[in-house]
Parts: structure tokens; C-alpha cells; sequence
């Protein structure tokens, strides 16, 4: 397979790290000239950006592709296959392939795409890297109780149980070639065992799983494993593979996302004040984007995980440039009238600004 052009998939639940270890990779590239291929969910590419104000002499402006507002293993057909056919027909071929994933994507189906004809001749799957939230998952974020959820069995055993957030960290790792526990400084020593134990557990077989902080790895780490995992995802079928072997098609019910357009908003804590208490309430998986100042002649970049919130100033803003938040969160939660007061209590920041 020498003759193909590798590439690499990049998995892992929302806000796991992946554009972060992606913005340390090509920091790291060796020469190399790699194209990526973003795929976010949701209608406002967030990681794109970030890439590309850091991407460099490895990763140039035209070799970045954004696939948004959707999650890259629904459209494979529409959406992925043309993008690598367009990529492949360029005169000057990359050296390497990254494809960041979104955060709620089954890696298979997008794998088992490299085996459709005209991709399968000319590119190979080198490796799968599935980007764990160590934190997330030390906090139980991935897992049911299993007493309350027997408990509501015993008293009603026609209850369905499933856990889409469990279902999907299970089936990124089955997928992988290689798992990193990222933010690993972010737990203690014991609560690090305990999720390298659940993720050996969820693989059901040996895996290399390695520790980082802050998405820092050496590049040849990520790249170069060599694995042909085309070849090899027919055997690590995920949940939907399994039980709906008649082909039906998997989508995403579970999760929603919408956008929350701004003006200026009053200052960065306020910002920040605001969006734990809508993350509380609504139990906002991920969020993020850009946010206007009032006063700051800065464009202030939003991630927010959960109850983590991080923010800081990236570039100067443009004229007229406004507060633009994705937020994402279960189906269930984001219904007409939680996105009316999400937005409503964000508003209030902008009237706060103007006064």
C-alpha cells in the first residue's frame, strides 16, 4: 500500500480534544503537507477556523474542507466521496489525510467508504484515533447507573434504556487503532485507572491507549501507525451495525444543535456567567464559538464542555463582527421553547452592552 495516500481519522465524542490535538499535529508535521477534512455538527465551523489561523506551511488554505451542519457518517455518499474525489484529482496530492469527525459521528460507516472504488485504489485508512475525555468519563458521563436503571426495569420492564452517549463513546472506541486520554491532568491517578480500564473493557480487545494533556503528542505517535483499517472495520461493528442489520439507516434523533447569533456582549464574565447557568439548566453537552466584546477590539474564541469553559482572545475582530454561538445538546432538551429562553438569557447580555 505504499503507493496510497494515508489518512487518518480522528474521532471522538464533542469536545474531547480533537481539533486541539489536530492544532498540535500540524504543528509537528515534519515536513509533511497533510489536508484536512472538518466535519462539525452543527451550522457554524467553529474548529475550521481555528485550524486554519494555525495550520501554517503543513496545511494550506486551500487544503482545509469544512463539511458542516451534520455528521459526516450520514452522508457519506453526498458529502465525503465527492470531497475525496475532488482532493485526489488535484495535481499536487497531499502527503497525509487528517479527517476530524464530529464529536457524535460513528467512525464505520466513514471508514468502510474507503473501500468504495476509485477511493480504495488511492488512499488507505492509516489509523483510527479515537480522543478520549478523560475527565468526561471519570465523572460518569458515559455510563448509566446501573441501579437506577435496574430499579426502573424492575418496576417496568417495557422501558427502553438505551444511552446514546454511552452507545457512541462504545462504538468510537471500538472503532480505533489508538485511543488517547486526553486532559489526563484533569483526573488523579486512580480515576485514570478507572477509565483506561473501562476503555480496555469497551474496545473487547488489546488497544494501545496513551495519556495526554492538552492534545500534546508527537506527531509520529498519531501518524504512521500503518493499519489499513478498511480492511478491518467490517469486524468492529457499532451498536446501530448490530442491531439493525437490515440495513436501516442510522441517524442522530438523539442530539440537536442550533445557533445563537449576538450582538456585543457586556464583558467576558458575563459571557461566561451566563453560559454555565444555560449549561446547567439544559444540560448543554458542547458549545462553542465566537463572541463579540463591548470595548475589546478582540475576537474572544468560546469552548465550553459541560461545566468547563474556556475562552481567550484569538484575533483582531472585524468590522461588525458579531457573537455567534453553536450550541449542542439531546434532542429532548433543545425543544422550541429551550432554545427561545437560551437565547432570551444571552440577549440579555447584549442589552447590558448597549446600555
Amino acid at each position: 500500500m505504499t503507493h496510497k495516500i494515508p489518512a487518518t481519522v480522528i474521532t471522538g465524542f464533542l469536545g474531547a480534544g480533537k481539533t486541539t490535538l489536530i492544532r498540535n499535529l500540524l504543528a509537528d508535521a515534519g515536513g509533511r503537507r497533510i489536508a484536512l477534512i472538518i466535519n462539525e455538527f452543527g451550522d457554524l465551523g467553529v474548529d475550521g477556523d481555528v485550524l486554519r489561523a494555525c495550520a501554517g506551511t503543513a496545511c494550506r488554505e486551500e487544503d482545509i474542507v469544512e463539511l458542516t451542519n451534520g455528521c459526516i457518517c450520514c452522508t457519506v455518499a453526498d458529502d465525503f466521496i465527492p470531497t475525496m474525489t475532488k482532493l485526489l484529482e488535484r495535481d499536487e496530492k497531499p502527503d497525509h489525510i487528517v479527517i476530524e469527525t464530529s464529536g457524535l459521528a460513528l467512525p464505520q460507516p466513514l471508514v468502510a467508504a474507503f473501500n468504495w472504488p476509485g477511493i480504495r485504489e488511492r488512499v488507505t485508512v492509516d489509523g483510527v484515533v479515537t480522543v478520549i475525555d478523560t475527565a468526561a468519563v471519570a465523572a460518569g458521563r458515559f455510563a448509566d447507573d446501573e441501579a437506577r436503571v435496574a430499579a426502573q426495569r424492575a418496576a417496568d420492564d417495557s422501558l427502553d434504556h438505551d444511552n446514546p452517549l454511552e452507545e457512541l463513546f462504545e462504538d468510537q472506541i471500538r472503532a480505533a487503532d489508538l485511543v488517547i486520554l486526553n486532559k489526563a491532568d484533569l483526573v488523579d491517578e486512580a480515576a485514570l485507572d478507572g477509565v483506561r480500564t473501562q476503555v480496555e473493557r469497551e474496545a473487547g480487545r488489546k488497544l494501545p491507549i496513551l495519556t495526554a494533556e492538552g492534545g500534546k503528542l508527537p506527531a509520529d505517535v498519531l501518524i504512521g501507525l500503518q493499519a489499513g483499517t478498511e480492511q478491518l472495520i467490517a469486524g468492529r461493528r457499532s451498536h446501530h451495525e448490530i442491531h439493525h442489520a437490515d440495513g436501516h439507516e442510522h441517524d442522530h434523533e438523539d442530539f440537536d444543535s442550533f445557533l445563537v447569533e449576538l450582538g456585543s456582549v457586556a464583558s467576558r464574565e458575563a459571557l461566561e456567567d451566563a453560559l454555565r447557568t444555560v449549561i446547567a439548566q439544559y444540560d448543554i453537552l458542547r458549545l462553542k464559538g465566537f463572541a463579540s466584546i463591548k470595548g475589546k477590539p478582540m475576537r474572544l474564541q468560546v469552548q465550553a464542555v459541560g461545566n468547563r469553559i474556556d475562552s481567550y482572545f484569538d484575533r483582531p475582530a472585524a468590522q461588525g463582527e458579531g457573537t455567534r454561538l453553536v450550541v449542542i445538546g439531546l434532542h429532548d432538551r433543545l425543544d422550541d421553547a429551550a432554545r427561545k429562553a437560551i437565547t432570551a438569557h444571552l440577549e440579555t447580555l447584549t442589552i447590558c452592552a448597549a446600555a
